[in-house]
Formats: structure tokens, sequence, C-alpha cells
């Protein structure tokens, strides 16, 4: 997957994830969630947008283990969200889906490149 692909990714899944904060009930606890959604949901976009502009291989790793929190903490707060009523399992599936996938792309990626800085 090229950097553009994988900047597009994490796009659609940040605006996938506003849509789903947008959904949610307007109350407190739909409020509380909605906010750490859209946040940490964008962040994963933001940041490996930095991270393909990084200055240096530190820097790369540095916006790529960001890339990382960010993405699990979105999945965490899907996954919670459907375990406390908030949204249905069968209407985020595919979004949990795709937050793992991403995920799982930036920390093989940040493996990799680790390792490579050891050798250089």
């Amino acid at each position: 997957m090229t950097p553009k692909e994988m900047q597009r990714r994490t796009r659609e899944l940040a605006l996938r994830v506003v849509k789903l904060a947008s959904s949610l009930p307007k109350n407190r606890t739909g409020d509380v969630f909605a906010r750490q959604l859209v946040r940490c949901g964008t962040s994963v976009a933001a940041n490996y947008r930095s991270a393909c502009r990084a200055r240096s291989h530190a820097e790369f790793l540095a916006r790529l283990g960001l890339v990382e929190e960010e993405a699990d903490e979105t999945v965490f707060w899907i996954e919670l969200a459907v375990d406390a009523g908030l949204a249905a399992r069968p209407r985020v599936a595919n979004l949990l889906t795709e937050g793992n996938e991403i995920l799982a792309i930036v920390t093989a990626s940040r493996k990799t490149a680790k390792s490579r800085s050891r050798t250089d």
C-alpha cells in the first residue's frame, strides 16, 4: 500500500468516525463519547499525514507511534459505544474492521521501520 492510499484510508476512517459521533444520543454520555471519538478518529488521519512529511526517521517513528495509539483508542471507543448500547454492532462492524486493519498496518509498519533504523 502506498502512503497516498493509506492517507486516503485514514481520512475515510476519520470521516466515518465523525458521522458515527454525530449519530450518537444527544445527552451527557453521548456527548462524551462523541468528543472522544472525533478527537482520536481524526487524529489517526492527521498524524499519519504528518508522518508522511517527517523530516527525520526518528520523527517518522514518533508520528507512527501516535497513529498507532490513536487508532487503538478509536477502536476502543467504538467497541465501548457498542457495549454501552450507544451504537449497534451491525452498524459499526465495517468501521471496526477498518479501524483494526489500519491499526495492524501501522503497527507492522512501525515495527519494520524501527528494525531498519537499528541496522543503519
